[in-house]
This record gives C-alpha cells, sequence and structure tokens, in this order.
C-alpha cells in the first residue's frame, strides 16, 4: 500500500470501510478513530467551510450495526498490531491513538438509534483498551439535543468519560445564519448549551475564517465574548475553547471566497477569551 495519512488529507474512504476512518488530528495531535455516522453525505446545516462533497439537507440513514462494530474491531486490531502506521506512512510521533470521534458526513446525532451507537462503539473501544487512555469525542452542531434520544447519548458519552465538542462559529444570529446556515436564535442557544453541559463535559469549537469582510469582525469577535461571559451567569460551566482555521478544501458554493485566518489573530483572540478565565486552543 502507497497511501501517505496527513493532516490535510481527511477522505473518509482512505481505509476502504464504510463507517471508520483514520485522521491525523490538528488538534488531536496524532492518530484520530473517525466514526462517520452520516455515510450519505446528509446534515441539517450547511456550513459554508465544510468539506464534504455532495453535501446534502438531511438527516443520518439507519447504521448497520454490526457491520460497524466489525469495521471498528478489526481496524483497531489492525492499528494495535502496527500495521496500519506501516502501510500509511505514519510517523513515529503521531503513533498513538488520541481518541475515537464520531463526526463525519454530517450531523451524528440524528442518528435514529444515537444512544445505542454511543453504547457499542464506547464498549468496543474499552475492551480493546483504548479506553481511558484514549478521548472518546462527539463532534456535534448540538441542534438536536432536545430530543431524549440525543439527550440518552450523551449521558452515555459521559459515562466512558468521553466529551462532546459543541460547534459554536458565531455567536450572534446573524453570523450564525452565514456561516451555518441556521436560524438558531440566541435563547435556543444557550438552552441547548445547558443541556449539553449538564449531560457531558463539554468543549466548544469554533471555526475562524475569513468571507467577504463579514466574519470575525470587531462586533463579532465581542459578541462571542460577551456570550463567554455571559456563560456562568446561566449556570453553563464550560472551561476549553477550541479554535482553529480551514485547511483543507470546501466544497460548498463558498469555496472560492473563504481564506484562512491568520494564526497571529486568532491567538490574539485567543488571548481575550483567555483572559475570561477559559482555557483555550488554537490549531491553525
Amino acid at each position: 500500500m502507497s497511501l501517505q495519512l496527513t493532516t490535510s488529507n481527511h477522505n473518509r474512504d482512505i481505509a476502504g470501510l464504510r463507517y471508520v476512518y483514520p485522521v491525523l488530528s490538528r488538534r488531536a495531535g496524532g492518530l484520530s478513530i473517525g466514526i462517520n455516522l452520516n455515510p450519505n453525505n446528509a446534515c441539517n446545516w450547511r456550513c459554508i467551510y465544510c468539506q464534504v462533497p455532495g453535501l446534502t439537507r438531511g438527516t443520518a440513514p439507519d447504521i448497520d450495526l454490526a457491520l460497524l462494530a466489525s469495521e471498528l474491531r478489526g481496524f483497531l486490531d489492525y492499528v494495535q498490531s502496527g500495521e496500519f502506521y506501516r502501510d500509511f506512512k505514519v510517523e513515529a510521533a503521531q503513533q498513538c491513538i488520541k481518541d475515537v470521534a464520531i463526526s463525519g458526513n454530517g450531523e451524528p446525532s440524528s442518528v435514529k438509534n444515537f444512544a445505542e451507537v454511543i453504547h457499542l462503539l464506547g464498549d468496543i473501544a474499552s475492551s480493546a483498551g483504548i479506553f481511558p487512555a484514549a478521548k472518546f469525542v462527539l463532534i456535534s452542531n448540538g441542534s438536536l439535543i432536545q430530543q431524549s434520544n440525543v439527550q440518552e447519548g450523551l449521558r452515555a458519552l459521559a459515562q466512558y468519560q468521553g466529551e462532546l465538542w459543541f460547534k459554536l462559529d458565531s455567536a450572534s444570529f446573524a453570523g450564525r445564519k452565514l456561516v451555518n446556515n441556521t436560524v438558531l436564535g440566541q435563547a435556543r442557544l444557550l438552552e441547548h448549551l445547558k443541556i449539553a453541559r449538564a449531560l457531558c463535559p463539554t468543549k466548544l469549537q469554533t471555526c475562524m475564517l475569513q468571507y467577504r469582510g463579514q466574519l470575525w469582525t470587531a462586533s463579532e469577535k465581542q459578541a462571542y465574548l460577551e456570550l463567554l461571559k455571559a456563560l456562568p451567569a446561566a449556570g453553563i460551566l464550560i472551561r476549553q475553547i477550541m479554535l482553529y482555521s480551514i485547511a483543507r478544501q470546501s466544497f460548498q458554493p463558498e469555496a472560492d471566497e473563504l481564506q484562512a485566518m491568520p494564526l497571529a489573530e486568532m491567538q490574539a483572540f485567543a488571548d481575550q477569551i483567555s483572559a475570561l478565565g477559559y482555557q483555550v486552543s488554537v490549531s491553525a
């Protein structure tokens, strides 16, 4: 096999599996084992930086649990044997499983039996000795968190010492409508964050990018800082913010007009967030 895995190659099909794919993650700092619950490329949001080709509006399909289990067990064996690292030319410093991350090509919590999937993945990774050394991560836009099955899944995630990476690309209604093509209002956003934090350890994941001079203006940054100031008073105790920018090609109509945020500007904003008492990580 002549494939080489890099931080800029997040091809969901690189391992030839339906649900499981490897990623060398910038944020995790090593191998992330991705779980794609949206192989139909369907999501209830349409983020302008989304790297999914043929993205459609919709929900995740029914999951073949037997196939998912077989793929994850087999892939974990492949990695733990060392063959994966050799086949994909992974450097020695990155030959470590950092997390099992439920992400993929759409909103993963839209799976009908979401809680059952969480238990399945958690049990397999635990039995293989992956947890608790590696993290169990759900990357989600949090828009479906009012559903009982999603809440049950977050409780299960917490049982495996997992964490939710809650997408927050703008603290304003207008910003979310522009970046995520969603009409999630401010009151509902706070409600969803409060539910999330009550059920599972939660971090905020924020993509900073430039688009037509409309994103991350002084007013957008101030709105984000004001939201962070308001969270503790609302009983929402979130301690870590993850800032990152685009590093790969978007497949959305806005792609040609998107630019990565300069690292210096991201770091300066991170310093402002840190001054509020939050832990901040920056990934260019």
